[in-house]
């Protein structure tokens, strides 16, 4: 009787990606995470009768500023951050 083993040669199978796109995976897959874990810290720490500013982009990347009173219910969208803040000292002005 013979107990000779042996080993058949393996297929490399592996599925070779660029650095590049390793790189870009690993990145973009960790700023999205901590910009998910971001806004959730944020809604969770936040005042709900904080007043709230933010920025956003449209669909043709034109940039523009959002404000938002919870206490009055009032509401202000503008192209211009100086007209925000105008809005905002004539909401507490008044």
């Amino acid at each position: 009787m013979n107990n000779d083993i042996r080993c058949l040669p393996t297929e490399d199978t592996r599925i070779n990606c660029s650095p590049l796109f390793k790189k870009n995976f690993n990145s973009n897959f960790w700023k999205s995470l901590h910009s998910i874990w971001e806004n959730l810290v944020k809604k969770l720490l936040a005042d709900p009768n904080e007043l709230q500013v933010w920025q956003k982009v449209d669909r043709y990347g034109n940039i523009y500023w959002q404000a938002y009173d919870p206490v009055t219910g009032k509401s202000f969208s503008s192209g211009s951050e100086a007209d925000v803040c105008m809005w905002i000292e004539q909401l507490y002005r008044y």
